[in-house]
């Protein structure tokens, strides 16, 4: 991945990510991890290869299609990205609402979507009256809203404290036990570390160096 003005970000990187893999994206600060989810996801397109996500493949796919790709992938951002001023059940409801969920469903299915997540007791909070680890709850729950095929995570627990960590970490794996993809890009060692059952993929300087799954 070339940029006019900062150069290469990401140079030679080839992974696939397999159904019910969990896998840790690594690397420091500017080695190209938060790239790779923008490309996967297609908010970008690659200057040069290729991205296949769940059969769409970024060399073919029209603008007006990229919408099909985003119902199939989750994201969770560092920073929640949640509506303030808005109760949990509000924020994920309106997720349901935009992506054409029935009006007769989306409240029951809000409802357990966030108690999937383990908020079943918090449908009326307003998100800002919420703990760190509580909004980052609401983000996992919305989206989840599509029921996609993998779940990104771009440094998800980079705001929190260890406590809130581990559960959210946890929440990721009980979505894996379930089948559904993860791939959480994260600078911390010491979780990997935690969970070295995980697949680990490292970017040093825009190149994968590292793949714990390799032969």
């Amino acid at each position: 991945m070339e940029y006019p003005k900062r150069g290469y970000v990401l140079r030679d990187i080839s992974f696939h990510v397999r159904k019910g893999d969990f896998v840790f994206l690594t690397g420091h600060s500017g080695s190209g991890k938060s790239t790779s989810l923008r490309l996967i996801h297609m908010a970008e397109r690659p200057s040069s290869g290729e991205v296949r996500v769940t059969g769409y493949s970024s060399e073919i796919i029209s603008e007006k299609e990229i919408w099909k790709v985003r119902r199939r992938v989750g994201c969770v951002f560092q920073d929640f990205r949640l509506l303030p001023g808005r109760t949990a059940l509000e924020n994920v409801a309106f997720v349901l609402e935009v992506t054409g969920v029935s009006r007769k469903d989306i409240l029951p299915r809000a409802q357990r979507l966030l108690a999937q997540v383990g908020l079943s007791t918090k449908l009326g909070a307003l998100v800002n009256e919420l703990s760190g680890g509580e909004q980052q709850r609401v983000a996992i729950a919305r989206a989840l809203a599509n029921d996609p095929y993998v779940l990104l995570a771009d440094e998800p627990t980079g705001n929190l404290d260890d406590r809130a960590t581990r559960g959210i970490v946890d929440l990721f794996w009980d979505i894996n036990a379930k089948g559904m993809a993860v791939l959480m890009a994260t600078h911390d060692l010491e979780l990997t570390r935690q969970h070295s059952q995980a697949r680990i993929l490292e970017l040093d300087n825009g190149r994968l160096v590292y793949d714990s799954h390799a032969g």
